[in-house]
């Protein structure tokens, strides 16, 4: 089946995979976003136990998505990987050294004898909430902006920036991405607090401070969203691959593409959607539609960065050596191979759905926390 599709076809077959895996990503750091506001919401040590547990419970779907992401990432764009990875390694190293410190704070947190103390952990779960999303944010907005980076004719890639990575930071249109999914966490994670637990006072708070998360974020994310239609964006010539600025080209490519279009307005639609039915009605159902509609809007916006002959990972050091769908994917029997692999991903997504409605067939409450069985 997969062996009959082209090399063209099957790019832009794990183009999608890789968006979609993105979206689901984004989604799921609500857990990181909820990591920040622990003492903004749990004013005494029941209501933080509360919250660390809810969130607990969720971590490791974000991190295997995370390192599926990844993975995915490397076996159908190679050149990507030992590009950014192998050159950026400052910035990826920072997050991972996020993650690693999440995956500690929930294993150790409530652990007899833990002579850093809860706080400590919890300080560490909040720099993996702030640190984890915004220099992820970041990082992506670098498929717009552009990194310091050579290709040679041998593929042999060779970082230019002098920060290795870190210089993303520099850029005002990467920081307000970064932020925008900062904010974006920490209004999925009220979202889902105000859906799994039990207990009024905390989510009187809850339904206080959802304002202060999601205004931000509309407003970082509008700013950044009106600055990607007005730059010019980083294009190819199909025929001869070369790479060139063409005014407006993500502006082009939402006009040329409207089905993309579509997603993206029903992604941003449903994610106010969720907004206001927290805010205005307190429904648990908020994290649904907005933690949806970040899924297809993150899906929209990486189709908008690979799609339409757009390098997806721009080098402003030198305009050739950017990286397209075309020029830096795996074999065509590798893609063949891999895509037969794919077909295992729904198993994997109703294992998940299946996991996460165990988990979550009974909301946190107080007492449940007076209990030893407890995991954080």
């Amino acid at each position: 089946m997969f062996e009959q599709l082209s090399h063209t076809a099957l790019q832009h077959y794990w183009w999608i995979i890789i968006s979609l895996l993105a979206g689901i990503l984004v989604f799921l750091m609500f857990v990181q976003g909820g990591q920040t506001l622990i003492y903004a919401l749990g004013r005494n040590e029941t209501h933080r136990r509360m919250i660390v547990n809810s969130l607990g419970r969720k971590w490791e779907f974000t991190f295997t998505t995370l390192v599926t992401f990844g993975g995915a990432f490397f076996a159908s764009f190679p050149l990507f990987y030992s590009t950014s990875f192998g050159g950026a390694y400052w910035v990826w190293m920072a997050i991972l050294f996020a993650f690693v410190i999440q995956a500690v704070s929930y294993e150790f947190r409530s652990k007899r004898g833990n002579f850093l103390g809860k706080k400590t952990y919890e300080t560490f779960l909040w720099i993996n909430g702030a640190l984890g999303t915004i220099l992820l944010g970041t990082a992506v907005g670098t498929f717009f902006t552009g990194s310091q980076f050579y290709v040679s004719d041998l593929n042999f890639s060779e970082w230019m920036g002098p920060a290795h990575g870190l210089e993303a930071v520099l850029n005002p249109h990467n920081v307000l991405l970064g932020l925008a999914v900062f904010f974006l966490a920490r209004t999925l994670g009220t979202l889902y607090l105000q859906n799994n637990i039990e207990d009024e006072p905390l989510q009187d708070r809850i339904a206080q401070k959802l304002p202060f998360q999601a205004i931000p974020f509309l407003l970082f994310f509008l700013a950044w969203l009106i600055w990607l239609m007005l730059i010019r964006g980083f294009a190819f010539d199909p025929a001869t691959g070369e790479v060139f600025r063409e005014p407006f080209k993500y502006f082009h490519n939402l006009i040329q593409m409207p089905v993309n279009t579509l997603i993206l307005l029903a992604g941003i639609a449903g994610v106010l959607a969720g907004i206001y039915l927290g805010i205005f009605k307190r429904s648990r159902k908020g994290i649904w539609f907005s933690g949806a509609g970040t899924i297809l809007t993150v899906f929209a916006l990486f189709i908008l960065a690979g799609f339409n002959h757009t390098a997806f990972y721009p080098s402003t050091y030198d305009l050739q050596s950017s990286l397209t769908i075309r020029n830096a994917s795996s074999s065509h029997y590798t893609l063949t191979a891999m895509s037969y692999v794919s077909l295992l991903v729904p198993f994997v997504l109703a294992y998940i759905w299946y996991a996460w409605r165990s988990i979550n067939k009974k909301r946190i409450n107080a007492s449940e926390m007076e209990q030893e069985f407890h995991s954080y």
